[in-house]
């Protein structure tokens, strides 16, 4: 076992569960924030363990992996299924995997063979799945608490994108709207997520020099991201692939509208029929619709539906039953007691 463990159940009595994330809390990103709030929703039923790899045979008592990420897991998961053939071990498919790598990465592909079960964080995940493994594949819908929605300015419309400045992100498509619509007094745009990428990082300083109601947060912890999602009228994520998209999500349960390019991995969360999604790169296209969110309010209050018309399936009990039903499936021949 290589990096830092993180045990996060000191309950002796309770069988020992492997939950494996490259990424740790240093990331601040998706993978973590799934990792560990998997970890802590499964912490009742089993003494989890929190590790960015896993490589031999220290942890002989766990009765399961679970491991983020296909192919920066691979190691790991080789290791597992070298090791504990017969014991499960859970994949879990972030949108790197899902819609890049399991295409050409040898180690993404053979992950996909290993695994015993497969997760998909949302619909469309299954259905770009060799058929070989597709039917070791489940989704389980990411969650977050709802928070009441906050009472939002009249004066202006507030747009926020929250997501580290990297390029499968595309910032540059949320930046170059901006700049369409810096002309306009009643538009506010605000920007969360570390600079990954230097020359990304170069084009959201210019815009911040050119455009005066755009503002660059950087990096910013969890609660106050949640908090600007949920003040802003309008979340974009402009996105070029995604596992599962956890500001999406939360937008839906703040009452804040979403935004979204359209691929796989949105319209596997807001629904093929969602009214805002637009095609990948095309920032005037994004920067109509938000003008439209300012000067159609019924288009605005059709976006906010739709979002609440998926809140159920963005509950963290839900998120915590289907996680404790695929466990429960994958430990069928190991039985434990786990509480309801």
């Amino acid at each position: 076992m290589t990096g830092r463990s993180i045990l996060l159940s000191p309950r002796k009595s309770a069988p020992q569960l492997l939950v494996v994330s490259p990424a740790l809390a240093q990331a601040n990103n998706g993978n973590w924030h799934t990792a560990y709030r998997w970890s802590r929703m499964l912490g009742d039923d089993f003494r989890v363990s929190l590790l960015p790899q896993w490589r031999g045979v220290e942890d002989g008592d766990a009765v399961a992996m679970i491991a983020l990420h296909a192919r920066r897991s691979a190691l790991s998961i080789d290791a597992w299924a070298s090791h504990w053939p017969q014991r499960p071990l859970v994949v879990v498919l972030t949108g790197t995997d899902l819609y890049r790598d399991i295409r050409t990465d040898g180690d993404a592909q053979r992950s996909l063979r290993q695994a015993t079960h497969l997760v998909a964080l949302q619909e469309h995940g299954p259905s770009v799945l060799p058929a070989a493994v597709r039917d070791k594949c489940v989704v389980i819908f990411q969650s977050a608490a709802p928070l009441h929605p906050a009472v939002k300015s009249a004066r202006h419309l507030q747009v926020v994108m929250a997501g580290h400045l990297r390029p499968e992100k595309d910032p540059l498509t949320y930046l170059r709207a901006v700049e369409h619509l810096q002309a306009r007094d009643d538009l506010r745009f605000e920007h969360i997520g570390k600079a990954l990428d230097a020359a990304l990082a170069e084009a959201a300083q210019a815009t911040a020099a050119q455009c005066p109601h755009y503002r660059w947060h950087g990096e910013l912890p969890r609660g106050p991201t949640r908090q600007r999602i949920k003040h802003a009228h309008v979340l974009v994520n402009a996105s070029v692939m995604e596992g599962g998209a956890q500001v999406v999500i939360e937008a839906a349960q703040s009452g804040t509208a979403v935004l979204a390019s359209r691929i796989g991995g949105h319209i596997g969360l807001l629904g093929e029929a969602h009214p805002g999604l637009f095609e990948v790169g095309n920032d005037r296209a994004l920067a109509a619709l938000i003008e439209r969110c300012r000067d159609d309010p019924s288009y605005l209050r059709t976006l906010l539906d739709h979002g609440r018309a998926r809140t159920a399936l963005f509950s963290p009990d839900t998120e915590r039953e289907r996680l404790l039903h695929l466990l429960q499936d994958a430990l069928r021949n190991q039985p434990l007691e786990l509480q309801p």
